[in-house]
């Protein structure tokens, strides 16, 4: 065994997983798991733990895997995490934990997200459940949104006693991981509901189908229903447009629109009472990895899919693992282009995507050199589809109808980053919510900080 090299995981084949949803990494085994789990160097001082949002102490639950002792791992896990099935898939470790790793320095870092996983897989076939506080504290906290912020706050009260209710919009808990994420890197019936029922055995109750800021506000919450605290997690499900011609034709979709129905409403099953549009050609508009979930997604259906995306491939914001998937399955990159109009027929609908070439210049504000157009270098791409991939903003509904909330010139909530409350008492924030959209186990780190908060204020009463 190379030690500077990580064990490598088994996956679908590319030509056989591009034509179904089923989940694209398989995971480490038991002797696998134990192997790479070897590599790590067990530091005295763990950079990993520094890079990770949530604090896992990651060399303590290494050790447990190398033991061979998966409920001890998942017990060390768990006094940091709610989800560690969905963050062992999903976290972009790459930059966080393993990016940390001092492994990392001469050889590869060791595969801490793929250890996560395996200990989150392991624990909930032998039935393991998270420990539930002893005694209740007899206050009430609401959580607004059961994305991953929202579950990750509440959960964490649960354990110090409260009495947490959380209030989900749409049909089904899970925010973000239910409607965003696709079944191919997270499984919902396997993955995420688990994890949800996990959070649901502390206590927590989860009321769905409750738009707060119609069904019920704030206010009602803490004056007429006796909540201490609230908690707004509520992300950021307002997408965003390029404002070009031709982009209100038929055929044009937001990812957010066309990700919730195969994911939230299982679209792509033949069963489903949801449409879904089959293109033949689809391109995607963005570079994130909602782009290429976007792109998988139309690949899985059926498409010849182009993502267009304005810088070069060394800037795009999508995680490498999931740009090297897209690739495997034969997405076509089309970099350093951006549209500049949406083509349609006599009809309405789409038939093309005009793009313009680009090249980078000096950096801008983010510390990405600006793409710049380059004059006279449009081109047409035909297509029946264009799904616009650019990110999202909170939805301006909570903050609009809740007196005494400050928002951001982009519409998040304003907090005290100490503790995450906003500038009216008694009401935190986190997650996308505040933020714009952002990662998972990010909304997760605000979620549990804005839950320390909410137990010292509410304590100070």
């Amino acid at each position: 065994m190379d030690m500077m090299k990580k064990i490598p995981v088994r996956e679908q084949d590319p030509a056989v997983r591009a034509t179904n949803f089923e989940e694209v990494c398989l995971g480490y085994n038991k002797e696998e798991a134990e192997a790479e789990a070897s590599r790590c160097l067990n530091c005295k001082n763990p950079m990993c733990v520094t890079g990770c949002p949530v604090e896992i102490d990651i060399p303590g639950f290494i050790a447990q895997v190398k033991a061979g002792d998966v409920k001890g791992a998942a017990a060390v896990i768990g006094k940091s995490s709610t989800l560690p099935a969905v963050c062992g898939r999903v976290c972009p470790q790459e930059t966080q934990c393993e990016g940390k790793c001092i492994r990392g320095i001469k050889g590869e870092a060791v595969s801490i997200g793929k250890l996560e996983r395996y200990v989150a897989d392991s624990a909930r076939e032998l039935g393991v459940k998270p420990e539930k506080a002893s005694v209740k504290n007899g206050r009430k906290v609401a959580v607004i949104g059961s994305g991953p912020s929202g579950l990750a706050c509440a959960s964490d009260l649960a354990k110090l006693g409260y009495d947490v209710t959380i209030f989900e919009a749409l049909h089904k808990a899970g925010g973000v991981l239910s409607y965003g994420i696709p079944e191919f890197r997270l499984p919902k019936e396997k993955v995420v509901d688990k994890e949800i029922d996990n959070v649901k055995s502390l206590g927590v109750k989860i009321e769905t189908d409750v738009i707060i800021g119609r069904s019920v506000s704030i206010d009602d919450l803490m004056d007429k229903e006796g909540f201490d605290a609230v908690y707004i997690g509520s992300g950021a499900g307002l997408p965003k447009f390029m404002h070009i011609p031709g982009e209100q034709a038929m055929g044009v979709f937001s990812a957010n629109e066309y990700l919730t129905r195969s994911n939230l409403m299982h679209a792509y099953k033949d069963d489903s009472r949801t449409p879904i549009y089959h293109a033949k050609k689809a391109v995607v508009v963005g570079g994130g990895n909602v782009a290429m979930d976007s792109a998988r997604t139309a690949r899985r259906l059926g498409a010849e899919v182009h993502v267009v995306y304005r810088r070069s491939e060394s800037e795009l914001p999508a995680r490498a693992e999931e740009v090297h998937h897209a690739k495997e399955e034969g997405i076509i990159f089309d970099l350093l282009n951006n549209p500049v109009e949406v083509l349609t027929d006599e009809n309405g609908w789409v038939r093309g995507c005009r793009c313009i070439k680009m090249k980078l210049g000096e950096p801008d504000a983010s510390g990405r050199r600006r793409p710049e157009p380059i004059e006279g270098s449009e081109f047409d791409i035909d297509c029946d589809a264009v799904i616009m991939a650019l990110g999202t903003s909170p939805n301006p509904l909570i903050s609009t109808t809740t007196e005494g909330l400050d928002v951001s010139r982009k519409g998040g909530i304003i907090t005290d980053e100490t503790n995450e409350m906003t500038t009216r008492k008694g009401v935190f924030a986190g997650g996308d919510a505040v933020t714009g959209a952002a990662t998972v186990i990010l909304a997760m780190g605000a979620g549990r900080k804005a839950a320390k908060g909410i137990d010292e204020y509410i304590k100070s009463l």
